[in-house]
């Protein structure tokens, strides 16, 4: 697997580690995985491409575990219409807080069972909840990115999969989802892994759903100058 990287030109430095990656996904607060219709807004354009899949690394493709297993990266399918993406807790509160408010994003039918199935048992894998739900992948894919996209639930995990008599890690992984009230502590005692262990957080963004969008799109706006209008709408929306 290869996939080609045009790095970026601007204020932030090359991701080369995982360590790299976890701090500019910080720092910019919202970004996504893959290029996108906003040139150089990606995690993707900021890595040289030798270091996506090479004989010593899978490059982000494996970085993406440690990132989620930080404590303070949202990782799922909620920007640009169900496109792999990055946020830092305090930019995804004012996600969820705007896109929760959208009667497009509420969760009904098999979406809302999906939701109760991964509340009632803290997590679930795409294979746990096809065979609950008797779905074909590529439906189940569609529910939970849905999901996603609603800021209802989020990747919690990724367990690698290893192949073959010499266990061979290629990058397949087991994505665990979970919801981002469960995964970030909201109403919990506080975090139990990561560099907050033991701090409570809020997932409440304290301002209005617009408010939120608006934090959100200036936020954009300053990572990527170039962008118009109607590509910050269509990421966020």
């Amino acid at each position: 697997m290869s996939i080609v990287s045009h790095p970026g030109d601007g204020a932030y430095m090359p991701v080369r580690t995982p360590e790299s990656m976890i701090r500019t996904i910080m720092e910019m607060g919202i970004v996504p995985f893959f290029i996108n219709p906003v040139a150089g807004y990606s995690i993707q354009e900021l890595t040289p491409g030798e270091l996506w899949f090479n004989d010593d690394d899978m490059g982000p493709w494996d970085w993406k575990i440690e990132a989620v297993r930080s404590g303070d990266i949202a990782y799922g399918k909620f920007l640009g219409g169900g496109k792999s993406s990055f946020a830092s807790v305090e930019y995804y509160k004012h996600l969820m807080n705007y896109r929760r408010s959208l009667e497009k994003y509420a969760p009904e039918g098999i979406a809302a069972e999906t939701l109760e199935e991964i509340r009632r048992n803290g997590s679930g894998t795409i294979r746990e909840l096809r065979q609950k739900f008797g779905l074909r992948k590529n439906q189940m894919e569609s529910v939970l990115t849905r999901l996603e996209m609603g800021t209802w639930i989020v990747v919690g995990d990724f367990q690698r999969v290893y192949h073959g008599a010499d266990l061979h890690y290629s990058g397949w992984q087991l994505t665990s989802y979970c919801t981002p009230d469960e995964l970030f502590g909201g109403d919990k005692p506080g975090f139990s892994f990561g560099p907050f262990k033991g701090e409570r957080r809020t997932l409440d963004a304290g301002c209005s759903p617009e408010e939120s969008y608006e934090v959100l799109r200036r936020r954009i706006v300053e990572l990527a100058p170039m962008a118009g209008a109607k590509q910050v709408e269509r990421l966020l929306r």
